[in-house]
């Protein structure tokens, strides 16, 4: 048994209160043992010794966003060079190429409604014949399918009716909640230009995904800024949603990385220990949840988060670069593979929606996973190898 009677409450499936969960955390701060095994165990308990990827091709539609977030390099202006407005031409090409290296995913990312502040992204949406970018991410979702690749579509606070048609095509949809912390909206923090990421609109997005059955992908920023209390409110928001609708596929706990050309360029990035507190912290909090970091943040130490509950490397592309983490490149997958069996775990491919959200998908798409489905739910070996 271990000595702190919360962590004995969690592995018995009995329930903490939010005050259990600091005081988890300010144990762990002294001595961070306990807390990892607990962690390690839940994650054994309900994932055995598996852990996932989605091998993805990145499909950066447009980079153009109505937003400025001080953390972030992935938007462009339009005269910069790194600017991206894909045509259907270049959807359709990247889409086949994807095809030919064994993609299963292809991650369709977009800025913050992009057409409501610049009109180059008006004009560009015209010269390919849509009104708007959310009719543009539905016909390149239709595209995928009809190559045999799952689209996942990631672009922001997209409303009610764009995200109930996108679930015709889309298996999975997501959206990072960041945090809910209002604090990180006021002037002289990150979010402060960022009207798309105040905790409400994006709970709001969410909010939507549950009403509309939609495997979702959320997570938080680590390292910005934030409190513990504002770190452990945010994931509890998210098991409040999931609670409510079932729907909440996966959560990415993304470390910060300063950037150069941004405002928080000479911010430290997130304590690797920190990090490594709030992902155990996260699977201690939602013990079932499928949780993820992104291995190319954590380039020489991701196999050790294996020790502290993750069960999935996110997607992964052998073809197109993280264009909102442009300088951190993916790992190989060889290497991935290496690494995480040297830790005790086998690297399986997934689709971009897990196997027990399979339910929540139309039949016309659990058709077409089942072509390249295994016994597991996971993708054939022979599909992606």
């Amino acid at each position: 048994m271990l000595n702190s009677e919360s962590l004995n409450n969690v592995l018995e499936n009995k329930v903490i209160s939010r005050q259990d969960i600091i005081e988890i955390y300010q144990n762990a701060i002294e001595d961070y043992t306990e807390l990892f095994s607990a962690a390690q165990n839940l994650r054994k308990k309900f994932k055995n010794e598996t852990v996932t990827f989605s091998k993805k091709a990145f499909f950066n539609i447009v980079n153009l966003c109505k937003d400025t977030c001080s953390y972030c390099t992935y938007k462009a202006e339009p005269k910069e060079e790194k600017l991206s407005l894909m045509s259907k031409q270049q959807i359709l090409e990247l889409l086949q190429l994807a095809k030919k290296y064994r993609c299963v995913e292809a991650l369709f990312v977009t800025g913050e409604q992009p057409e409501q502040k610049y009109p180059e992204a008006r004009d560009w949406l015209k010269k390919n014949g849509f009104k708007s970018t959310a009719e543009y991410l539905i016909h390149s979702s239709e595209l995928a399918l009809e190559l045999g690749l799952f689209p996942h579509t990631n672009a922001g606070n997209l409303n009610f009716e764009e995200m109930k048609e996108l679930k015709k095509t889309n298996v999975s949809m997501g959206i990072m909640l960041e945090n809910v912390s209002e604090r990180l909206t006021e002037k002289g923090m990150p979010h402060y230009l960022a009207a798309s990421k105040r905790p409400k609109a994006r709970l709001e997005v969410l909010e939507n995904s549950g009403k509309l059955g939609i495997p979702m992908t959320t997570g938080i920023l680590v390292g910005i800024g934030e409190t513990i209390e504002e770190v452990i409110d945010s994931i509890l928001a998210i098991k409040q949603l999931h609670q409510k609708y079932g729907n909440i596929q996966e959560v990415i706990l993304q470390n910060f990385q300063p950037k150069p050309d941004t405002i928080m360029k000479n911010a430290p990035s997130a304590d690797e220990n920190y990090f490594k507190t709030i992902v155990a912290l996260s699977r201690i909090i939602m013990p079932e949840m499928n949780i993820q970091i992104p291995p190319n943040l954590s380039p020489k130490s991701y196999q050790s988060f294996l020790s502290v509950g993750i069960n999935d490397w996110g997607g992964i592309s052998p073809l197109t670069p993280d264009f909102v983490n442009p300088e951190f490149a993916w790992p190989e997958l060889d290497k991935v593979d290496e690494n995480s069996k040297n830790a005790g775990f086998e690297l399986k491919c997934r689709f971009p929606i897990y196997p027990e959200f399979f339910s929540f998908v139309s039949k016309e798409l659990r058709e077409k996973i089942s072509v390249i489905e295994n016994e597991e739910g996971l993708v054939k070996e022979e599909y992606w190898r």
